[in-house]
């Protein structure tokens, strides 16, 4: 007699295995590191836990509790490399005080627990990912790697690198972490508002990634938005009381409802004030705009709180006519006040020229450092537009030309060249 809840046959239970890996890997590695200490150790043994899973699973079925299975595998498994390897002196010592450990536990309590790491672990290991002794590509890697579940592969088919170069880049951060002994903890007192900041700025890159690619034949890569938002989420889960982890969710969840009308049949670029409303994803609207009075309610704004805020003043226009760009206009400012950067006031030039008309708009893009924006594509293409309504077509076909220039996306690079077409005739 089958067990209530447990599935078999293999195509069902790869893709369950699948989606188990991307929901419970992170949390196993980290549970393991902590323990024993050993990055490559936890996420060898979790590898072979679901290479296991898959080879076991669809014979007996996948057990009731599949992330306590996971657990319990992937621990003993860690525990058998050390054993194994046990003439190292560093895994002599963590094979001893985990054995001990373990041996005071109940194995079958485990089985059924699949929380029995405790809730910051993954916390602990999101903020070892994006230490500051590591390369901001390493981070981004190590983060989508260990807590976010992603296979090498797929990491790599969103960055368009081959293969071999992302295995390497891991594996060479992985070796930096035990070289230079970088602490499996969340920092604490002045230092975590710094680190707390890399590890939110490395998930906004992932997420920026994934909405305007930076190269490519698709504008918008759906994965690494996704992946983005859940690991957002598991840092808001764990850091309830940082407005700044709120605020960046906030951010991604509004944006990303505007992805449904971003494209077109073609997957080329709608703009903003072309998009179709109706489309865009009114339940991640209604989530950012509680979080974003979740943020305001702390009045601790920070950059990923304004944004947010500039976020939800978009969303709330039913028609790009109707948005209230001098609210937009102030948050800017706001913004100006704690993230002095060019495109900041890129952005702010954007909405002045929408508050005030094209001649103004294209003053305050004057004022900008424009080496510091040259090869920052938004940048040409914004001037481009105001240019447009300027009536000065010669230089928007131009500035066109310079924006198509600066990006290797061909999603976007068509977008523009139409533009640039369409601004001399």
């Amino acid at each position: 007699m089958e067990r209530p809840g447990v599935m078999r046959g293999s195509d069902d239970v790869d893709r369950v295995t699948r989606d188990i890996f991307r929901a419970e890997s992170g949390r196993v590695v980290a549970h393991l590191v902590r323990r024993f200490g050993d990055v490559s150790l936890a996420e060898e043994a979790v590898q072979d836990a679901f290479t296991k899973a898959v080879e076991r699973w669809p014979v007996d079925g996948v057990p009731p509790n599949p992330g306590g299975w996971i657990t319990t595998t992937a621990r003993n498994r860690a525990l058998d490399i050390v054993r194994r390897e046990s003439t190292r002196h560093a895994r002599s010592v963590a094979a001893h005080d985990s054995i001990r450990t373990m041996s005071d536990m109940d194995e079958h309590h485990l089985d059924d627990d699949p929380g029995a790491a405790i809730p910051d672990d993954r916390l602990r290991l999101l903020f070892t990912c994006c230490h500051p002794a590591l390369a901001p590509e390493a981070r981004v890697a190590l983060t989508l790697r260990l807590v976010g579940g992603l296979q090498t592969h797929e990491i790599a088919n969103a960055f368009l690198v081959p293969d071999t170069t992302m295995a390497q880049r891991i594996v060479r951060a992985k070796r930096k972490i035990a070289a230079a002994n970088i602490p499996y903890r969340v920092p604490d007192g002045a230092e975590l508002p710094e680190r707390l900041g890399g590890v939110l700025s490395v998930l906004y890159l992932v997420f920026n990634e994934g909405y305007m690619a930076s190269s490519g034949d698709t504008l918008v890569r759906d994965e690494l938005c996704d992946e983005a938002i859940r690991l957002a989420h598991v840092l808001a889960d764990l850091m309830p009381d940082e407005p700044e982890v709120i605020g960046l969710l906030a951010l991604m969840l509004l944006t990303a409802a505007r992805r449904p009308a971003r494209t077109d049949a073609n997957g080329d670029l709608v703009l903003l004030a072309d998009q179709d409303r109706s489309r865009w994803d009114r339940g991640q609207i209604v989530d950012g705009h509680a979080l974003v009075r979740r943020c305001l309610r702390r009045n601790r704004p920070g950059p990923y709180q304004i944004q947010a805020a500039i976020a939800a003043v978009h969303a709330d226009a039913p028609s790009a006519d109707a948005t209230d760009w001098g609210q937009i206009v102030a948050l800017y400012d706001q913004l100006l006040t704690v993230a002095t950067t060019p495109v900041v006031r890129l952005n702010r030039a954007v909405a002045v020229g929408e508050r005030d008309g094209c001649q103004a708009g294209l003053a305050a893009l004057a004022e900008l450092d424009a080496d510091a924006l040259d090869r920052y594509a938004p940048y040409h293409a914004a001037h481009a537009e105001l240019l447009v309504r300027a009536g000065r077509t010669t230089e928007a076909a131009a500035a066109y030309s310079q924006a198509t220039d600066a990006t290797a996306d061909i999603a976007l690079r068509r977008h523009l060249e139409r533009r640039r077409r369409a601004a001399l005739t």
